[in-house]
């Protein structure tokens, strides 16, 4: 029996993980990307190419406007994207409020439309900034909420399960998992404010968490940086 999945696919390194990671359980994937109106717009570009080099099925772009509400340095040109802090203990403000509660929304309804029965996020409970959508607390409550929330669940006995195949592995870790399955992260955009080429700015905390990431794992780098970093 063909079993399907929606993959969150934002084109940085985890999510493309989290593709390799669902071809390998077997899973046709659908993979969604989300235009938020997110300042590193180059991670939208970068989701069409990861999807198509992972052999996703189909690749879904849709919009919405949470640059409307602001409230996130992703989101709002008045806000800065700071730098690396190694000494902040607080969530940073690239955290975009219930950003993962809505895309995780919108991955359920394109699953009950193409017949998907998994989920998959590539979210880490490791390296992961201190967001509290990352966390597998968050995945399991919204994994029972999804179930009371379908057709498939309700009334046919299909419930959703949400995977989450990196929540426990460090950067390194991660890196090295999809290394061997053949994930090409030179396709990958990861930095918060990544210029239209896709340039990283190597201070951000997501430069730095990739950075490192690829140093523990003894991986070669493939990242293009930009000439000011």
């Amino acid at each position: 029996m063909t079993k399907k999945a929606v993959i969150l696919l934002s084109g940085g390194l985890d999510s493309a993980t989290a593709l390799a990671a669902a071809q390998a359980d077997s899973y046709q994937c659908y993979t969604l990307a989300v235009d938020y109106g997110q300042r590193h717009r180059a991670e939208l570009k970068a989701s069409q190419k990861v999807s198509k080099a992972g052999g996703a099925i189909k690749h879904q772009q849709i919009k919405m406007d949470l640059a409307a509400f602001g409230g996130s340095s992703l989101t709002d040109e008045t806000m800065s994207v700071s730098d690396y802090d190694a000494h902040s203990t607080s969530v940073p403000l690239t955290y975009v409020p219930a950003r993962n509660t809505i895309f995780l929304a919108t991955a359920l309804a394109y699953a009950e439309v193409v017949g998907a029965e998994a989920l998959y996020i590539g979210v880490t409970a490791v390296d992961y900034s201190g967001y509290p959508d990352c966390r597998q607390e968050f995945i399991d409550a919204f994994e029972q909420m999804a179930n009371l929330a379908t057709v498939a669940a309700v009334e046919e006995n299909q419930p959703i399960q949400i995977k989450t195949p990196l929540i426990d592995l460090s950067k390194a870790d991660i890196i090295r998992m999809g290394t061997k399955l053949g994930v090409d992260y030179g396709l990958t955009v990861s930095c918060y404010q990544a210029d239209d080429a896709g340039r990283a700015c190597g201070r951000c905390d997501a430069c730095h968490h990739r950075k490192l990431g690829f140093e523990q794992a003894a991986i070669a780098d493939p990242t293009h940086y930009q000439s000011n970093q």
